[in-house]
């Protein structure tokens, strides 16, 4: 008998230390409450980007052990008690309907292209566009930069852009000439996109982290790499490198992917391609990257020349658009329809 009520008691006990767990899990609202954040822990995440609960929400432990110095156990509590304190899980797709229509899209410039991929290059994603050289990938990339300060009924966000250049391919005067004929105010439209060079791919890894601390502050509705895999290919070379340079390839993109889905902005980086000689009928041109950029890219665009100044876009992969082609020109005024 007397058993049977110490059994009780500690049960009790039991009870009222899981309530207390659960009462602190719900008061958990800034980083500073997780379990183990204390701090010189708190100002490291902050340092690195990490912010809010959702930023640590959706980080893996390993993450958290490189830029706070965190023991295992104390990542794998703080990014828990963030998960509940979210309450992160399964949802009714109903729910996720209502938060696709927050999704926001951006002209191209070309009604043509524009209804091939849904209206536009689409927030909370990434979008991937590849070719050879000279087929406009780059082209793409000025004229989103400047479309997306328009307001929304002109097909823009009302938003800036952050440009990452890797091949040292961006030019101002392009963005003046397309800003004009666009009819809008050219030295504005520059002072909206923030430039950074990427000198190796370590360098375009460090200034997409950082770009996490702008978007909020310089109200950024667009994120473009150009290029996406050039210093990667550089570095690493031979299929000796192969797996070292996919392994980091695939955090880069999933960095970016989070950049997208978390702060509601769209994600467009332009790929390299090679020529694969195993293809002896149709075209043999591949994007780099292999299954890691294809996975990650949500909307995949194959661009390649025609005759003059004519372009062809052909929708590769999207998970809810058919594959299809548009033909467009590149003028001096932008991407245009083409006659």
């Amino acid at each position: 008998m007397a058993k049977e009520v110490v059994a009780k008691e500690l049960v009790k006990e039991l009870d009222k230390q899981v309530e207390k767990e659960v009462a602190k899990t719900t008061e958990v609202k800034e980083i500073t409450d997780l379990p183990g954040i204390g701090p010189q822990a708190a100002e490291k995440l902050f340092s690195a980007g990490y912010k809010t609960l959702e930023s640590i929400a959706v980080a893996s432990p390993m993450e958290l052990i490189e830029v706070a110095g965190l023991g295992e156990v104390t990542a794998q509590k703080a990014i828990k008690a963030a998960r509940d304190a979210m309450q992160m899980g399964f949802e009714s797709a109903d729910k996720m309907a209502e938060r696709r229509k927050l999704v926001g899209r951006i002209s191209t410039g070309s009604k043509e292209v524009d209804a091939l991929i849904g209206g536009g290059i689409e927030t909370q994603s990434i979008t991937e566009v590849y070719g050879k050289y000279a087929s406009s990938k780059t082209q793409w990339c000025f004229q989103t930069a400047v479309n997306v300060q328009l307001p929304k009924e002109k097909g823009g966000l009302a938003g800036n852009t952050l440009y990452i250049d890797s091949e040292n391919s961006f030019r101002p005067e392009r963005i003046i000439s397309i800003s004009k004929a666009r009819g809008v105010d050219p030295d504005k439209t520059l002072k909206n996109i923030f430039v950074a060079r990427a000198y190796n791919a370590d360098h375009q890894m460090l200034l997409t982290d950082k770009a996490v601390e702008l978007i909020k502050e310089k109200n950024i509705k667009l994120l473009i790499v150009d290029s996406l895999t050039s210093h990667f290919r550089a570095e690493f070379s031979g299929r000796g490198q192969l797996a070292d340079r996919q392994q980091k390839l695939n955090r880069h993109m999933h960095t970016l992917q989070k950049i997208a889905e978390m702060n509601n902005v769209a994600v467009l980086v332009t790929n390299q391609v090679m020529e694969r000689p195993d293809i002896l009928f149709g075209d043999p041109t591949a994007p780099i990257g292999g299954n890691i950029v294809g996975h990650a890219s949500k909307t995949r665009i194959y661009l390649r020349k025609s005759k003059e100044d004519k372009r062809v876009a052909k929708l590769v992969d999207s998970p809810s658009l058919p594959d299809g082609e548009a033909i467009y020109r590149v003028t001096e005024r932008g991407l245009e329809d083409a006659e």
